[in-house]
């Protein structure tokens, strides 16, 4: 399996601070974005990985990452995005590096508590299809929200303003190669992008799509707001592994997490 990591678009969410650099380098407690969903893939066994970017700022991801042996690689692969086009658009540029291959793609926005190396497992173990990963979250219309009919998906609604269940579509896809196909066939939708939502839903009607509840916490940072919260959350994390709690630390997590 291959891994994506989708760090492209403008940021418009965040300015000004994306004025002057890529929403992916602006860091998150003590490391940089992009360097959790990297992680994120190293620690499910993924080894060949391609950083989709965009921008300006596009250089600053070399000079930051390089090989990637930061995270015990030998090589990184990059291509670059021109503005936006949405993540299925993005997701296409990777057609020649995935090959026929399996892909997991995860937006470089998005921060994972724990592994997903057993889901990664699973869905080699199956071979083909798509999955997705769920979380139950408060304000689901900020999300794609999957409608769920039994243990089955049937058709996910992108950012519906009266959600059919408490879950949110996070971040982290996996795909066959017929992925590629199916973007070939999508149209824009009414904000002139190729969505993510699409691509899922053509898995769906197809009846080859699963998914995995997340395990843990999880966090987009996409606004200031979850860029604040994936900021106490990675912060509590790191303290609780070092046996060095504050009060205040706690405090705050505690809060975040009754988010969930």
């Amino acid at each position: 399996m291959k891994g994506i990591v989708l760090a492209g678009g403008l940021g418009s969410r965040l300015h000004p601070l994306t004025k002057i650099t890529n929403k992916h380098l602006l860091p998150i407690y003590n490391r940089p974005m992009i360097y959790y969903p990297i992680q994120t893939l190293v620690d499910a066994g993924i080894t060949e990985i391609l950083i989709v970017t965009g921008g300006r700022n596009a250089g600053d991801f070399l000079q930051l990452l390089g090989n990637g042996k930061a995270f015990g690689l030998k090589h990184l692969d990059y291509t670059y995005q021109e503005g936006e086009g949405g993540i299925a658009a993005a997701l296409s540029l990777a057609e020649y590096f995935v090959d026929r291959d399996l892909v997991c793609v995860i937006l470089g926005d998005n921060i994972y508590e724990k592994s997903v190396l057993d889901s990664v497992a699973n869905f080699i173990q199956l071979g083909r299809g798509a999955k997705i990963h769920l979380k139950k979250v408060d304000h689901p219309q900020r999300f794609g929200v999957p409608i769920i009919s039994g243990d089955r998906i049937v058709k996910i609604e992108e950012k519906p303003k009266q959600p059919k269940s408490e879950y949110a579509v996070t971040g982290l896809y996996m795909y066959d190669p017929t992925v590629f196909e199916i973007i070939k066939t999508l149209k824009p939708s009414g904000r002139g992008e190729l969505e993510i939502t699409d691509v899922n839903n053509a898995y769906i009607e197809r009846d080859e799509m699963t998914y995995a509840i997340v395990d843990g916490w999880w966090s987009d940072a996409g606004t200031f707001d979850s860029l604040l919260r994936s900021n106490i959350l990675v912060a509590s994390q790191a303290e609780s592994d070092s046996e060095e709690i504050s009060p205040a630390a706690l405090q705050a997590s505690a809060s975040i997490l009754r988010q969930q």
